[in-house]
């Protein structure tokens, strides 16, 4: 019975801790909605580098020249996720403006890419302009009038990158990928996952990188860093997060409207 009683014990303080965690991430997301918000896109750029989000000139650049006003339906310049339509956001700036950070050295020029979960295509583009005029991106969603506005949306003012064949938008289950005639140097999923998805390891080229959150719908969520070197695949928790989850379309429309 000592022996139960420890486990036990053990369980609720980690249960207790992780809990603490949560709620300090949630604390700390809303004080960074506050820092980093602006009124122009290029405020908004300007508060996330300022507020040490990222500190890569490529990552500013990608974003400079990548209007979220495009991309979100209303106070595009706020740092906090929003409803896109069909149970979908798209993230807070600031979380777009890490995984670029953490992306940037595998989103090179001629690099190959993944956005699983595009939503409204803004970090699609973004990692295009950071792979190059040799690069290609796939941004794969489930929901066929998110891919429609995806396209829409880029065609805005990056018509080019979709008629270069830079981008592709898809419809299809971004758990399985997206597989290509090469691996993908990045992969971003936007939305968690309750394990890491095989075949996206499986697509990850050597040397590649993957960010993605991982968890229960609406339980505890960290963000993870996914590396594939000499064969070998290791993880690393980046930080607590809430995300959506990374589910089936019936699923995803039967959730509670955003």
């Amino acid at each position: 019975m000592p022996e139960t009683r420890v486990t036990l014990q053990q369980a609720l303080t980690a249960f207790r801790r992780l809990k603490q965690r949560t709620t300090e991430a949630i604390r700390s997301n809303s004080r960074m909605a506050w820092r980093c918000s602006g009124n122009t896109n290029e405020e908004l750029v300007r508060n996330l580098e300022r507020g040490g989000i990222f500190s890569s000139a490529r990552v500013r650049e990608a974003m400079l020249a990548t209007d979220r006003g495009d991309f979100a339906p209303r106070s595009p310049y706020m740092d906090q996720p929003q409803g896109i339509g069909w149970n979908a956001t798209i993230s807070a700036p600031h979380m777009h403006a890490a995984a670029l950070e953490y992306l940037k050295n595998h989103l090179t020029e001629g690099a190959y890419a993944l956005d699983v979960g595009s939503g409204s295509g803004y970090l699609t583009v973004c990692m295009a302009l950071m792979t190059g005029s040799t690069g290609k991106v796939v941004g794969i969603e489930h929901i066929p009038q998110l891919v429609e506005l995806a396209k829409e949306n880029t065609m805005k003012h990056h018509a080019d990158l979709i008629d270069s064949g830079r981008i592709l938008f898809v419809e299809g289950d971004g758990r399985k990928g997206y597989p290509m005639e090469q691996k993908y140097d990045a992969i971003h999923v936007g939305a968690a996952a309750e394990t890491v998805p095989q075949p996206l390891i499986d697509q990850l080229a050597e040397g590649g990188r993957m960010l993605i959150p991982v968890g229960k719908e609406s339980g505890n969520q960290v963000f993870l860093q996914v590396d594939k070197q000499d064969g070998n695949v290791t993880q690393k928790v980046i930080e607590h997060v809430i995300y959506v989850p990374l589910t089936s379309k019936a699923h995803q429309l039967g959730r509670y409207d955003l």
